[in-house]
């Protein structure tokens, strides 16, 4: 663990931790992890809140046949914030690449949640936005087709139909459920199609695409 840590470099890449207030920042300590270790196991009693600095993790549980189940991939922020109020973990947390956790500890994040009013509030805010992005994750999921999912992404995650993508684009197609063979296959269709837009690592919904309109005015609009 580290011995000091630079607040003020550190909520200018994450600034959503200027919002913990400062007994929290002095009990906090960062943790560096290898590739495929785990930051927790299923059963083990939380003692920490973590939030990933870098790298990746995956939420994971075993199938009845033995096979792993990703239930998550987290490549930054907070994770598994429902162990605030669990008594034991109820999946592992894996790396999938060396990665920083900052680790928090649990008694002190309860004692600022019950005295800090505007923690508290920033707390609830946090777990709002990831209520809805869950939600959006399971509808997409539920499309069928690689474009629907595709469509469902840029309206639920950019801004106006456009997304800058912070990830590799296997990592986004495994993020989407599908094969990267997949997506590249229907990125490159609906590129020569003019549905979609790509330079670099930002994707454009075409305004005037047929396929998008719908998506835009009715479908997508509650998963925003």
């Amino acid at each position: 663990m580290t011995a000091h840590i630079d607040w003020q470099a550190l909520t200018r890449i994450h600034p959503e931790l200027s919002r913990l207030p400062a007994p929290l920042r002095v009990a906090a300590a960062v943790r560096a992890f290898g590739k495929a270790e785990a930051v927790f196991r299923i059963g083990a009693r939380p003692q920490v809140i973590h939030f990933l600095l870098t790298g990746e993790v995956r939420l994971v549980r075993r199938s009845r046949t033995g096979g792993e189940v990703i239930l998550q991939r987290v490549r930054r922020g907070f994770f598994a914030e429902a162990s605030l109020e669990s008594a034991a973990y109820h999946c592992d947390a894996v790396t999938a690449q060396p990665s920083e956790v900052l680790r928090i500890p649990l008694a002190a994040t309860r004692r600022a949640l019950d005295t800090d009013p505007a923690f508290r509030r920033a707390w609830i805010a946090h777990l709002s936005r990831e209520l809805r992005r869950s939600r959006a994750q399971g509808e997409r999921l539920a499309l069928k087709s690689a474009a629907e999912r595709i469509f469902h992404y840029l309206e639920s995650e950019g801004s106006d139909g456009v997304v800058r993508l912070t990830v590799s684009r296997k990592a986004w197609a495994a993020e989407l459920g599908l094969t990267h063979e997949s997506l590249y296959r229907t990125l490159a269709r609906l590129e020569a199609e003019g549905h979609v837009t790509r330079r670099g690592p930002v994707l454009r919904l075409a305004r005037h695409s047929t396929l998008a309109s719908p998506h835009r005015g009715a479908r997508f609009k509650h998963a925003r």
